[in-house]
């Protein structure tokens, strides 16, 4: 069957496309190339992620430009939009700034959360045209279950394992054997009687106060660079990466665990206001290399971080108590950072053969 370009294309090789931006720019690009006026086009789907609820790619025609915007579906949320708003909405506002033309929009495929595909056009269309842009959703409807399909697993994964182990996961390294070795500064946290908390504390609130650490530390970790590898019981292990001179990922590290204590010391005002207890937490930050891969049963895996530098970020983090601080930072990290420090000298580390200069901040 000959088809015209555009749906031939539709049919044979937009299955295959990176991605819902590069679909919609390639699309609308052809689209273009056939005489169809587009001033612009809008792609929403459907996401099952905690927090956000649809994404939006927008495709600018003049200059093949795409941008990406978030429906976001968590209660509270600055920004954030009701669940159930209209999919679209978003695609619908902006291509309405982009010319006097009318909007032509297709809800694709069946189900209330079919993809949505907008086109804005910079005069009204003739009827050919108008039918080259149905005819382009009818066709679309394939390859665009095959992005959404694809963007709903990338979601789930980065929802449970975080981006790094996702993408592992994702290219095939499903293997018991495979690891890669990372330099990177590690941040290991966790809080402090938290155990004999939840002993006499109802589960909902156990989860609650849980859920408000997480928020605050892993916050902190993103908005710096990081990433969070596990969640620990009530610990957390994230890393910064070192891509060029360390200074950079150890002041990165050392910034986030300053914005988390700044963080937390809200939550406690808060929770104080409120006759709860507060919740104190102690961090250690160390420089070092470190295996990132698979480890389990034939047929049950986890990710997990092993080596020294992490037994050695562990065991810091042990001191806290004893040394009294809420923060404690390697001579590894100290010798490449500008950040003021304050030595506590040498200490011996259970399970470490060499003793390890520790530091802390000045308040901490």
């Amino acid at each position: 069957m000959d088809l015209p370009t555009t749906l031939a294309w539709l049919v044979d090789e937009a299955g295959a496309a990176p991605g819902p931006d590069q679909f919609l720019a390639l699309l609308g690009g052809r689209l273009v190339e056939d005489g169809v006026p587009l001033a612009g086009g809008a792609l929403t789907l459907a996401v099952p992620h905690p927090i956000i609820a649809h994404r939006t790619w927008l495709w600018r025609a003049a200059t093949g430009a795409v941008i990406e915007a978030l429906g976001f579906a968590m209660p509270g949320l600055a920004g954030a939009a009701p669940a159930a708003a209209t999919p679209g909405a978003a695609g619908r506002d902006w291509l309405a700034g982009l010319g006097p033309g009318p909007l032509h929009e297709d809800s694709i495929g069946p189900g209330p959360e079919r993809p949505v595909l907008g086109w804005a056009v910079s005069r009204p269309l003739d009827p050919a045209e108008a039918d080259r842009l149905r005819q382009a959703a009818r066709f679309a409807a394939a390859p665009l279950a095959a992005l959404a399909a694809q963007a709903t697993l990338t979601a789930l994964l980065e929802a449970y394992l975080g981006r790094r182990s996702a993408a592992r996961v994702q290219a095939g390294a499903m293997r018991r054997d495979a690891g890669d070795s990372i330099r990177a500064v590690l941040l290991y946290a966790d809080l402090r009687d938290f155990t004999a908390l939840s002993e006499v504390t109802a589960p909902a609130a156990v989860i609650a106060a849980l859920d408000s650490w997480f928020d605050r530390i892993a916050g902190a970790v993103h908005a710096f660079g990081g990433e969070v590898l596990k969640f620990i019981g009530d610990g957390v292990l994230a890393i910064f990466p070192v891509a060029g001179p360390p200074a950079a990922a150890c002041d990165a590290a050392l910034r986030a665990v300053v914005a988390a204590r700044a963080g937390m010391a809200h939550l406690d005002a808060a929770r104080q206001a409120q006759g709860l207890p507060p919740l104190p937490f102690g961090a250690a930050v160390h420089l070092g290399e470190m295996l990132w891969g698979n480890i389990g049963a034939a047929d049950r895996l986890d990710f997990t971080a092993i080596g020294p530098a992490v037994n050695l970020v562990s065991r810091l983090e042990g001191l806290c108590r004893p040394l009294g601080r809420s923060v404690l930072i390697s001579g590894a990290v100290a010798a490449e950072t500008a950040m003021p420090l304050v030595p506590l000298g040498e200490h011996a580390l259970r399970g470490i053969a060499a003793p390890c200069a520790v530091f802390t901040l000045p308040d901490a």
